[in-house]
C-alpha cells in the first residue's frame, strides 16, 4: 500500500506537502513509513485482530493476560512515535500533513475500532489526531473510518 500511495502521489503530482520535494521532508517521511510496518501497523493491528477477531472466530473470550500482552507491546511503539517521530512537530515531517502522517492514523485507528482509545492518555496524540482529521475534514475522515470504528459491533 505505500508504494501504491508514493506512485499515486508523483503520478498526479499532488501538492508538495504529501510527499515533499524538500529532501529533508521527504526523507522523514520516509523514514515514518518505512518503520511503521512492524512498529504501528504491526502492534496495532496484532491488538484489532485479539481483541475482535480471534474472538469472533473462536466463539472464545480472550485471555486477560494475552491482551494485556497485546497492550502494552502497543504502548511502546505509540511512546516511540511521540518521541521520535511527533516530538514537538504538528505533523511527522514539520508543519504540513504528509502521506506519514496518514498513514499513522489510520493504522492507529484499528485498536480505536477494538475499544482501546489511545489518544485518552496521551494528549500529545490527541492534539496531532485532531490536526490530522482537520486537515483531511472530519467528515471524510469519519467516512472513510466507519467501518473499521464499526468492527466491535461485529
Amino acid at each position: 500500500s505505500i508504494a501504491i500511495l508514493l506512485y499515486l502521489a508523483r503520478k498526479f503530482k499532488t501538492p508538495d506537502h504529501w510527499y515533499p520535494s524538500d529532501l529533508q521532508k521527504r526523507a522523514r517521511v520516509d523514514e515514518y513509513l518505512s518503520w511503521q510496518h512492524v512498529n504501528i501497523r504491526g502492534k496495532g493491528s496484532k491488538l484489532f485482530l485479539t481483541k475482535v477477531l480471534l474472538p469472533l472466530l473462536t466463539g472464545q473470550p480472550l485471555p486477560p493476560e494475552k491482551l494485556e500482552g497485546v497492550t502494552e507491546e502497543l504502548n511502546v511503539v505509540l511512546k516511540q512515535f511521540e518521541e521520535k517521530f511527533l516530538q514537538d512537530k504538528p505533523f511527522i515531517a514539520g508543519s504540513e500533513i504528509s502521506l506519514a502522517d496518514l498513514v499513522a492514523l489510520v493504522e492507529l485507528m484499528q485498536p480505536v475500532g477494538a475499544g482501546y482509545d489511545l489518544f485518552e492518555e496521551r494528549p500529545k496524540l490527541a492534539e496531532w489526531r485532531k490536526r490530522v482529521e482537520e486537515a483531511v475534514g472530519k467528515q471524510l475522515f469519519q467516512e472513510a473510518h466507519e467501518g473499521i470504528l464499526n468492527a466491535k459491533k461485529l
